[in-house]
């Protein structure tokens, strides 16, 4: 059944199969798209409203679902999108370089850029090790439980530069049926994961104890101690044999702080000796072709684990987006490979904005031969 997130009175719904032919978030897992869209708002808008004016500076990405939007530059010239026909951010410039009026009965996706960045990297990234995890064939068994690790909300505070480092920081523990894992009222200091077996989560009340619900492979539970120092308010007891994944408060701090990447200057990616150095685009095809760094190569972040295999060792890299996420988290998963990687600085200063000393590269495209970026068919 599609699933729809519907904003209340005079807003509409959209569609999750609708937000996820848009530009980044089609390349989001649905669970992440989710719960971006959870946080989004849907806006409808009268013929002859505003979206937004020229030289407006706001953090968000806006998509139109339906309609006709009249766009007009300095000059007033004057441009008609259609909803449903385009599927990227409308007029994403900062400052805004139109002025947004809507021309008919209107439907605009307002999504904040910061937290769509974050969980389009998370997503990405997890895809990346999704592939890492499924062509090793002594993770057959793991591939399940760690991916619904990966899909939990628990995890969305944690830079995606430590995504790698989530499974590293777990110890697991075997366990009986009818065994107690954690006790209602205790102060806990660790939470858990399931990666064999099932439990079952009950509550005492005023009338005795109930069963609240039956948790099984890749759930998690406890981790409220993680964030706060409130006693445990629910039992949990294996309902089997099984296997559990134990993460310690002091790991989950330890998750919450980035590794820094080594980064270069855009002077120094225009400088570049291209038979040593190539410089790759970690963004979409569809972002890549709207415009790129003359001579970038493109491989999406979440194509890195099976694309990687086009790079070679003693050749240079430097990664870049479009915000510095994206690319930060693809420098640090190559560097983990071995490859030299550096990510280029103040990426959000160099798309988006009118000011932009980068002049894109849009009708070229670049793919790699023996490491090195030569021009594509």
């Amino acid at each position: 059944m599609e699933q729809q997130t519907n904003y209340g009175q005079n807003s509409v719904c959209v569609e999750l199969q609708q937000a996820r032919a848009l530009v980044p978030l089609k390349d989001m897992s649905e669970a992440h798209l989710q719960v971006l869209l959870d946080g989004a708002r849907a806006e409808f808008l009268y013929p002859g409203q505003s979206l937004f004016n020229r030289g407006a500076v706001d953090q968000c990405h806006l998509y139109l679902l339906y309609g006709d939007l009249l766009l007009e530059d300095a000059d007033g010239l004057e441009t008609v999108v259609k909803g449903r026909t385009t599927i990227m951010p409308l007029a994403h410039e900062r400052p805004r370089q139109y002025q947004a009026i809507a021309a008919t009965d209107c439907a605009v996706l307002r999504i904040h850029s910061d937290e769509l960045d974050k969980l389009l990297t998370w997503s990405q990234v997890a895809d990346y090790l999704h592939s890492v995890i499924a062509r090793d064939r002594d993770m057959d068994e793991d591939v399940k439980w760690m991916m619904q690790v990966l899909r939990s909300n628990l995890f969305f505070k944690v830079p995606p530069l430590n995504v790698e480092e989530i499974f590293s920081q777990m110890t697991p523990r075997l366990v009986d049926a009818g065994e107690v894992i954690i006790r209602q009222g205790e102060i806990g200091d660790m939470c858990y994961f399931i990666k064999e077996g099932r439990a079952e989560v009950t509550r005492q009340g005023p009338t005795g104890s109930e069963k609240v619900a039956s948790i099984a492979e890749g759930r998690c539970f406890g981790e409220d101690a993680l964030v706060n120092d409130a006693p445990r308010n629910a039992s949990v007891t294996m309902t089997s044999d099984g296997v559990i994944m134990c993460l310690p408060k002091q790991a989950f701090y330890r998750l919450l702080k980035a590794p820094k990447v080594p980064l270069v200057s855009y002077q120094t990616v225009l400088q570049r000796d291209v038979k040593q150095t190539a410089v790759v685009d970690v963004r979409s095809d569809e972002e890549y072709a709207q415009g790129h760094i003359p001579g970038a190569v493109n491989i999406p972040l979440h194509l890195l684990g099976i694309k990687s295999r086009l790079l070679r060792l003693g050749v240079h890299y430097i990664c870049y987006c479009d915000t510095g996420r994206r690319s930060g988290a693809a420098t640090h998963l190559l560097r983990e490979q071995g490859f030299s990687v550096k990510a280029l600085e103040h990426c959000d200063q160099l798309f988006h904005r009118a000011d932009s000393e980068l002049t894109p590269e849009a009708d070229k495209n670049y793919v790699l031969r023996e490491g090195l970026a030569v021009a594509g068919q």
